[in-house]
């Protein structure tokens, strides 16, 4: 009899081990499976974050990338209006010298005025060099005086024209055309200057002599 009970003590107690390792086994799987969903847990967090920097890296060279052509387009936008600008400067400089050439529609109102003013203010007692000077010398003289201002004015402008490429954009030069009419301005504002000094001064078509 104390065999048996000996046997069955000793039975129990396989028995108890048995579910003791069983329950260590089971807890030791447990926490097995426990530390790799925190490990995916933790490599899912880094992709995210690494992700999260990626896009925020992306996003600033695209910003950088859109900053860049807004300001190349701001630069094409004010050399294409700095080129309009000075074609229209150079077109404008040769129409003043054609019509400092002319005399213009001011210069012949203002002749005609001051020959009718030397009619009104010279009786006809006056001699006839004071008459002629009075009626014709001084009409000729107004009309030389606004055809001087006229090609002045031609001459300034052209040579605003020509310099002002070395005042903007380096590296961007002048289209042809716009040198061609400006330098034709300033050829006629010259000629139309010299032949106004030399009308107002009597040396070109002075007045007849009445001797």
């Amino acid at each position: 009899m104390a065999t048996k009970t000996e046997e069955g003590a000793e039975a129990r107690d396989d028995e108890k081990t048995e579910v003791t390792e069983g329950t260590e086994a089971t807890e030791a799987g447990e926490d097995a499976r426990a530390e790799a969903g925190e490990a995916e847990g933790l490599d899912a967090a880094e992709g995210a974050q690494n992700a999260d920097g990626d896009g925020d890296a992306d996003a600033g060279t695209e910003t950088d990338a859109d900053l860049d052509a807004d300001a190349d387009g701001d630069a094409d936008g004010g050399d294409v209006a700095s080129g309009v600008g000075q074609g229209a400067g150079a077109v404008v400089s040769a129409a003043l010298g054609l019509v400092s050439l002319s005399g213009g529609w001011i210069g012949t109102v203002a002749g005609a005025r001051q020959q009718l003013e030397g009619q009104l203010r010279t009786s006809s007692t006056a001699s006839v060099a004071t008459q002629i000077k009075a009626v014709y010398g001084n009409a000729w003289h107004s009309t030389a005086l606004w055809a001087g201002l006229f090609a002045l004015a031609a001459l300034l402008t052209a040579v605003v024209v020509l310099v002002r490429p070395a005042f903007g954009t380096p590296g961007r030069p002048q289209a042809p055309w716009i040198r061609s009419v400006a330098w034709a301005g300033v050829w006629l504002g010259a000629i139309g200057l010299l032949l106004a000094v030399l009308k107002y001064s009597d040396a070109l078509l002075g007045l007849p002599s009445t001797g």
